[in-house]
Protein backbone atom coordinates (compact mmCIF):
# COMPACT_ATOMS: atom_id res chain seq x y z
CA UNK A 1 0.00 0.00 0.00
CA UNK A 2 2.85 2.60 0.59
CA UNK A 3 4.52 1.59 -2.59
CA UNK A 4 0.87 2.37 -4.23
CA UNK A 5 0.93 5.99 -2.49
CA UNK A 6 4.44 6.81 -2.84
CA UNK A 7 3.87 6.06 -6.99
CA UNK A 8 1.17 7.97 -6.73
CA UNK A 9 2.83 11.08 -4.65
CA UNK A 10 5.60 10.91 -7.65
CA UNK A 11 3.18 10.91 -10.26
CA UNK A 12 0.82 13.98 -9.19
CA UNK A 13 4.69 15.93 -8.51
CA UNK A 14 5.33 15.16 -12.58
CA UNK A 15 2.22 16.40 -13.68
CA UNK A 16 2.52 19.58 -11.35
CA UNK A 17 6.03 20.31 -12.38
CA UNK A 18 5.50 19.24 -15.95
CA UNK A 19 5.51 22.02 -18.62
CA UNK A 20 2.94 21.97 -21.50
CA UNK A 21 4.33 21.70 -24.74
CA UNK A 22 4.74 24.52 -26.98
CA UNK A 23 5.08 25.04 -30.79
CA UNK A 24 8.49 25.91 -31.42
CA UNK A 25 8.53 29.92 -32.23
CA UNK A 26 10.87 31.39 -35.14
CA UNK A 27 10.98 34.19 -37.19
CA UNK A 28 11.57 32.56 -40.31
CA UNK A 29 9.75 30.34 -43.14
CA UNK A 30 11.13 28.26 -45.92
CA UNK A 31 8.25 27.57 -48.53
CA UNK A 32 9.02 24.66 -50.64
CA UNK A 33 8.28 24.58 -54.45
CA UNK A 34 8.02 27.83 -55.45
CA UNK A 35 4.57 28.34 -54.34
CA UNK A 36 3.00 29.56 -50.74
CA UNK A 37 0.49 26.14 -51.48
CA UNK A 38 3.91 24.29 -51.10
CA UNK A 39 4.93 22.42 -47.95
CA UNK A 40 6.49 25.13 -45.31
CA UNK A 41 9.33 25.00 -42.62
CA UNK A 42 9.26 27.77 -40.00
CA UNK A 43 11.80 26.33 -37.97
CA UNK A 44 14.33 28.96 -39.15
CA UNK A 45 16.69 31.64 -36.33
CA UNK A 46 18.29 33.52 -39.78
CA UNK A 47 17.69 34.44 -42.53
CA UNK A 48 20.72 33.11 -43.88
CA UNK A 49 19.80 29.91 -42.59
CA UNK A 50 16.66 29.57 -44.36
CA UNK A 51 18.03 30.47 -47.52
CA UNK A 52 20.86 27.71 -47.01
CA UNK A 53 18.52 25.47 -46.61
CA UNK A 54 16.51 26.23 -50.10
CA UNK A 55 19.85 26.59 -51.88
CA UNK A 56 19.30 23.99 -54.75
CA UNK A 57 16.42 22.50 -54.03
CA UNK A 58 14.03 25.46 -54.86
CA UNK A 59 11.67 27.87 -52.56
CA UNK A 60 11.79 31.09 -50.98
CA UNK A 61 12.39 32.41 -47.08
CA UNK A 62 9.71 34.88 -45.87
CA UNK A 63 8.72 36.03 -42.16
CA UNK A 64 6.91 33.94 -40.05
CA UNK A 65 3.80 35.88 -39.28
CA UNK A 66 2.82 34.20 -36.50
CA UNK A 67 6.37 34.70 -34.74
CA UNK A 68 6.00 35.78 -31.24
CA UNK A 69 9.54 37.43 -30.19
CA UNK A 70 10.39 36.37 -25.91
CA UNK A 71 9.61 38.93 -23.36
CA UNK A 72 12.09 40.72 -22.15
CA UNK A 73 14.44 43.52 -23.24
CA UNK A 74 15.30 43.05 -27.21
CA UNK A 75 18.77 44.49 -28.72
CA UNK A 76 17.97 47.55 -30.66
CA UNK A 77 17.93 48.40 -34.59
CA UNK A 78 19.76 51.63 -34.79
CA UNK A 79 21.37 51.48 -37.88
CA UNK A 80 25.18 51.95 -37.64
CA UNK A 81 26.41 55.12 -39.32
CA UNK A 82 29.32 54.94 -41.76
CA UNK A 83 32.73 57.12 -40.34
CA UNK A 84 34.20 59.45 -42.79
CA UNK A 85 37.38 58.65 -43.71
CA UNK A 86 40.38 60.75 -42.12
CA UNK A 87 41.99 61.70 -45.66
CA UNK A 88 39.18 63.41 -48.15
CA UNK A 89 38.84 60.98 -51.32
CA UNK A 90 39.31 62.56 -54.58
CA UNK A 91 36.40 63.37 -56.85
CA UNK A 92 35.63 60.79 -59.05
CA UNK A 93 36.26 62.63 -62.10
CA UNK A 94 39.93 63.98 -60.57
CA UNK A 95 43.04 61.80 -61.52
CA UNK A 96 45.56 61.23 -59.00
CA UNK A 97 49.72 60.53 -59.05
CA UNK A 98 51.02 60.39 -62.41
CA UNK A 99 48.21 59.44 -64.13
CA UNK A 100 47.32 63.36 -63.86
CA UNK A 101 47.88 65.63 -66.55
CA UNK A 102 49.68 68.78 -66.33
Amino acid sequence: MRILLFIAGVFAAILCIEKPAEAQNYPWCAEYGGTPSGPTNCGFVTFQQCLDTISGIGGFCVRNNMYQPPPGPHPSKKVRRRTKCATPRPHRHERVGSLQRQ
